[in-house]
């Protein structure tokens, strides 16, 4: 049989150890900005039925979706029934309509799982890549209280990462169709292919969105006087309380949209966001129809060129598809891998330690079981070690160590064994030091 040369297929990112400790450290901080904020911990399958994920014959994502079946049912000519997630919504639509009476409202969960796209494979572009999303649904109504914490959750994370100034783009949906129906655009399916068209302003201009737009059917003097408004860019502070006081009230949506917005704006502030991170950007409209009010969308103000590092929205109807009930939610989604590999690219994912701390030699066979007894203590005690499992020369121990960026080397030798001693070596500062066997738990301990 000949060899297969092996090689990871286009489109997902797999990582060395390093890197993977760097990508694993900004999941922590994730998941633990989200928990702070009271949100809960789901999982849902890998899997759906294809009768939740195909809901929507001909779609762009029905051609994106990955089909799971195994080459028994295959064989036998069987059409696939199960299908690979494509994002984390539908099947928190599905999650919700199936426990709904088992759940608690408002219900507020967090997610961080792999979703994968039939999209072509291109640089920062994967067919696999995890999402971080946070929803927040109850039945019936849910107040603007919760969009205004979703700024607050973007801006507790992303300091936490650390990773450069940021800005939270604020709009809403309400407002910029109100908007257009004061432009004298009253049909909602035109709405909704203008706001698409609108979101592309930054990524192609007011030129290619003006055309867009003419070929929707709007015309050229509608175009711009919308493009007038919505393309003035990002807003902050006085100068976005000014925009949204100049826009007119000309009907009800528009109007329901402008408290909306400024009851966000006023309630972020109250959550301590510092003011210099958030913004009106009212040519932030989200592709997605399903959004209705509040949307958002975060840049790193240095590098604009990575694009969106999290966005979101409002929506009135959750799992209308699964349920009678009424389930408005809010959430937002970070794509984690690609904004890993964003930064990375960028040199901008840092330095991560070595989760294992510390080291304990083998010099010799007849000390194997000391060895472990000293790896236990330390584990115990909260230090991650590892245990050389062959005996060997400790020069070339020390040089494994030092490789692998473990700080802390920890050698009982004979000599040592017969004094009821252990050697403690710092590769850090290269100091090495002798103890009693019983003080080097205290011993590593202060050192780290």
């Amino acid at each position: 049989m000949p060899i297969v040369t092996p090689r990871t297929i286009p489109g997902v990112l797999e990582l060395l150890p390093r890197d993977q400790i760097a990508l694993q450290s900004m999941f922590d901080t994730i998941r633990e900005g989200f928990e702070s904020f009271g949100f809960l911990p789901i999982s849902t399958p890998a899997m759906e039925q294809t009768a939740v994920l195909l809901t929507k014959s001909g779609s762009e994502t029905e051609r994106q979706v990955y089909l799971a079946q195994s080459t028994g049912a295959r064989a036998q000519g069987y059409e696939p029934d199960a299908a690979l997630r494509f994002d984390l919504t539908v099947p928190l639509a599905r999650y919700v309509a199936e426990h709904e009476a088992e759940l608690i409202f408002p219900f507020r969960r967090y997610q961080m799982q792999p979703v994968w796209r039939g999209e072509t494979p291109q640089r920062g572009r994967f067919r696999e890549f995890i999402q971080c999303d946070i929803d927040v649904v109850d039945r019936d109504e849910l107040s603007i209280r919760y969009d205004a914490e979703m700024p607050a959750v973007i801006a507790s994370i992303f300091s936490r990462l650390a990773i450069g100034d940021f800005t939270i783009r604020l709009n809403n949906r309400r407002l910029l169709r109100g908007l257009l129906i004061d432009l004298g655009v009253d049909d909602s399916g035109l709405q909704g292919l203008a706001l698409r068209e609108l979101d592309k302003l930054e990524r192609i201009g007011a030129e290619d969105v003006a055309a867009a737009l003419s070929k929707r059917g709007i015309a050229a003097d509608t175009a711009d006087r919308l493009l007038k408004v919505a393309g003035q860019g990002p807003l902050k502070g006085a100068a976005a309380t000014e925009m949204l006081a100049a826009l007119p009230d000309g009907n009800e949506l528009l109007v329901k949209g402008k408290e909306e917005l400024a009851s966000v704006f006023s309630l972020v502030g109250v959550q301590g966001v510092n003011p210099d991170q958030v913004a009106l950007d009212l040519s932030i409209a989200r592709g997605l129809d399903y959004y209705t009010g509040t949307v958002y969308e975060t840049t790193l103000d240095d590098h604009p060129e990575v694009g969106s590092i999290c966005s979101g929205g409002r929506y009135e109807d959750l799992a209308s598809l699964y349920t009678k009930s009424r389930l408005p939610g809010v959430g937002i989604s970070i794509g984690l891998t690609r904004l890993f590999w964003q930064l990375r690219e960028l040199g901008m994912t840092g330095t991560t330690a070595n989760p294992v701390a510390a080291l304990v030699t083998l010099i010799d066979e007849e000390g194997f079981e000391t060895a472990l007894r000293l790896a236990t203590e330390l584990r115990t005690a909260g230090v991650n070690t590892e245990v050389s499992m062959k005996a060997g020369k400790l020069s070339r121990q020390l040089k494994y160590a030092d490789r692998a960026q473990i700080p802390i080397v920890v050698i009982a030798g004979a000599d040592e064994r017969q004094r009821g001693t252990v050697q403690v070596r710092n590769l850090v500062t290269r100091v090495q030091q002798e103890v009693a066997a019983s003080e080097v738990t205290a011993t590593v301990s202060s050192l780290l």
